[in-house]
């Protein structure tokens, strides 16, 4: 039987419809307008700035501009060569968009920068920035043009929104990770993937909190099984998750979630470490909260491995990992890794909330540490003293040891949160090793951060 409204309920309907319209539109036309100002007066806060031989940077800064209008973050998109030291210090983001063209030479978009700005060290204490960096991985010097400008930006004191992402001839994963990173920035986290997605059927087989009692959000180990074949990674990879709404069907629309790698391809099963995220309202966030509490076990998770080649295992003697909280689980595939290869010069700097409650994954690495898997252990429970004690804390006091390491050619692994441990642990760093120093360990893949 057909269920027909009355008159004026239709008239609501209708009205109320053109209402939603006309704000929708007046919305969209005052967007614009706050763009077209920006642009006209050159004084927008947040920057694109392109460098682009082939025309690729320049599509990609189109879709990252769209991205941020969705926000609703006023912007302006400029090349490189129009960037100034004056306008560059009214700027407080900076987004950068970067061609490495030949053997690590600049865009011709951006000889000018190159020539007046490169050999200036500004003072840019108060722009925060991010690169992405286009290249070729045939070529000897891969993305080194955004490798410089990221450098360039750390010497004038400017700090980062997140680490540098490589892209290697276009390659979609890392254009994910891009929009991943804006979406998390941005706080404009909906928007649907620019690739399509891809996912296998993954079977959530084990669900354990891992911090009952803790002051903290739980946090959670979780397992997975390929529903067919076997799973293929390598240790720092990444997990793009399909999240799904609880009580509704599967919708493609819905951006993915990316969760660091707990262990390795050789286990047989996927493992994350992921803690629950709740927002404002008291809700649980999109992916965390059907992880954590919707997805039943035995359900069919949507999955895809998203390679993070920025992140592998460096191939060195010795290795320094360090982080805190969730970040543990990146840095727990490379020690698995390690294990297997019978690396054992392994040194592990941790932090969490309490030893009681959040010493994530104990037995297996106290273990590590009783069998010599672990040359040295160091834990900073940052609430179990009067003063707060944090890793980049433990790192400053065993300064003279981390250079020993350095010196006979160990690398550094840095996994965790970027804003707090990311930039504190870089500081510290550089103080104990120097800017030149420090980039020559990132440019040969002795120093790898995946910091969110």
């Amino acid at each position: 039987m057909a269920y027909h409204l009355p008159g004026w309920a239709s008239a609501s309907l209708v009205g109320g419809s053109y209402l939603s319209y006309c704000g929708a539109v007046w919305r969209a036309h005052r967007q614009a307008q706050q763009q077209a100002d920006a642009a006209a007066s050159g004084n927008a806060d947040t920057l694109i700035a392109v460098a682009s031989q082939t025309g690729f940077a320049a599509t990609l800064a189109e879709k990252t501009s769209a991205l941020l209008q969705e926000a609703g973050i006023t912007h302006q998109c400029v090349t490189l060569n129009q960037l100034s030291a004056e306008r560059l210090a009214g700027v407080r983001r900076l987004f950068c968009i970067v061609s490495t063209t030949g053997e690590g030479d600049a865009p011709d978009n951006a000889s000018r920068f190159c020539r007046d700005l490169l050999p200036q060290r500004l003072a840019l204490p108060d722009l925060s920035f991010a690169v992405l960096a286009l290249g070729d991985r045939h070529y000897q010097q891969f993305c080194a043009f955004g490798h410089q400008l990221a450098h360039w930006l750390d010497h004038c004191g400017a700090h980062r929104l997140s680490d540098l992402i490589e892209v290697d001839n276009g390659d979609d994963a890392a254009l994910r990770h891009w929009q991943q990173e804006l979406g998390r920035i941005s706080g404009y986290t909906l928007s649907a993937d620019w690739s399509a997605p891809d996912y296998a059927d993954w079977i959530l087989t084990e669900r354990r909190l891992l911090n009952p009692g803790s002051v903290g959000a739980p946090a959670y180990h979780l397992i997975l099984r390929p529903a067919q074949g076997n799973g293929d990674w390598q240790a720092g990879d990444i997990a793009e998750i399909r999240p799904q709404r609880p009580g509704q069907s599967d919708d493609q629309t819905l951006p993915h979630r990316e969760y660091s790698v707990s262990s390795v391809a050789a286990d047989g099963q996927l493992e994350l470490l992921v803690r629950q995220l709740r927002k404002d309202d008291g809700s649980l966030g999109l992916g965390s909260g059907w992880l954590t509490e919707y997805a039943a076990i035995g359900q069919t998770i949507g999955l895809r491995i998203r390679r993070n080649p920025q992140f592998h295992t460096p191939d060195c003697k010795g290795l320094i990992l360090i982080g805190n909280g969730s970040g543990l689980a990146g840095l727990r595939s490379h020690l698995k890794q390690r294990e297997r290869d019978g690396r054992h010069q392994n040194w592990l700097i941790f932090g969490e909330r309490q030893r009681a409650t959040d010493f994530f994954h104990q037995d297996e690495i106290l273990h590590w540490q009783d069998h010599g898997h672990l040359s040295r252990l160091d834990l900073c429970f940052s609430r179990d003293q009067a003063s707060r004690r944090y890793v980049q804390h433990a790192l400053a006091e065993q300064a003279d040891m981390l250079r020993q390491w350095i010196d006979d050619g160990a690398a550094i692994l840095v996994c965790g949160s970027l804003q707090g441990m990311g930039e504190d642990v870089h500081q510290t760093l550089l103080s104990i090793l120097g800017e030149t120093l420090l980039d020559a360990l990132s440019d040969s893949g002795r120093y790898r951060r995946d910091v969110y």
